[in-house]
């Protein structure tokens, strides 16, 4: 007989306390029956479609209104984003929203692919980082921080890119329109929310802040909400649209 044969088996008593420990049990409660998984596999088949066939990311609000009521649409999309997780595509979640996009290690493989965009100017991205980091911003406030004039072509060119918005009017005199980014800023630069904007250290690490910089320099923390008015912010009307040019005047009859 082999070595391995005889091999000797050491038995060990498990008591109850141990046994709890070895084999732990799930909660009654978290214990789906068939019937539910069912439902629930179903719902997530239907939510992968969905994001599959859009062109733009889909939000929960949408797929809440077409998925069968009573959809945990949080715990469907985390079980479609494991079952995507080491494929070649990604489920990932952008802003309230979610999309397929190329896994990040494959990315080198659509570079012959993909439209060569024209290089935003030193001015452009000055103005982006001020509008991502102080958002809502007015032109004034912007100019204020940098220390020079902002050229109207400078924001036209970010509102082209569609990484920046107009999203409604100060409380002052004059009532500038204040300026914020958009969800397309948001999966462009592969954010899930605004807050994950790198933070100083992260900005010195790659060395895009001087190691010299005054002792009350900070850097200020984007709101939770961006697309929530501020306190001193009015909503955009019909009205302002038109004066921005966003809206077509309305014709009106004598």
């Amino acid at each position: 007989m082999s070595e391995r044969g005889n091999a000797s088996v050491i038995p060990f008593k498990v008591d109850d306390e141990m046994e709890g420990e070895l084999f732990p049990q799930e909660p009654a409660e978290q214990v789906q029956n068939p019937a539910e998984r069912l439902h629930m596999a179903e719902a997530v088949r239907m939510a992968e479609a969905i994001v599959f066939a859009s062109a733009e990311p889909v939000s929960e609000k949408q797929l809440a209104a077409r998925l069968p009521d009573g959809i945990n649409i949080a715990l469907a999309m985390a079980d479609l984003q494991q079952i995507y997780a080491r494929r070649g595509v990604n489920l990932v979640r952008v802003g309230d929203a979610w999309a397929f996009r190329t896994a990040g290690d494959l990315a080198f493989l659509m570079s012959r692919d993909t439209v060569q965009q024209r290089k935003l100017s030193r001015a452009a991205l000055e103005v982006l980082a001020i509008i991502a980091y102080h958002q809502p911003v007015t032109r004034a406030e912007i100019e204020d921080i940098r220390g020079v004039e902002t050229s109207k072509g400078t924001l036209d060119t970010l509102l082209e890119t569609e990484w920046v918005r107009m999203r409604g009017r100060r409380k002052t005199p004059g009532r500038p329109v204040t300026y914020g980014t958009t969800e397309t800023f948001l999966d462009h630069f592969a954010l899930e929310e605004i807050r994950d904007l790198p933070g100083m250290e992260e900005l010195k690490g790659a060395g895009l802040l001087s190691g010299r910089m005054p002792s009350n320099f900070s850097i200020p923390q984007p709101p939770a909400d961006p697309d929530a008015l501020a306190d001193d912010e009015d909503a955009l009307t019909d009205i302002d649209l038109e004066e921005l040019g966003l809206l077509t005047p309305r014709v009106t009859e004598d």
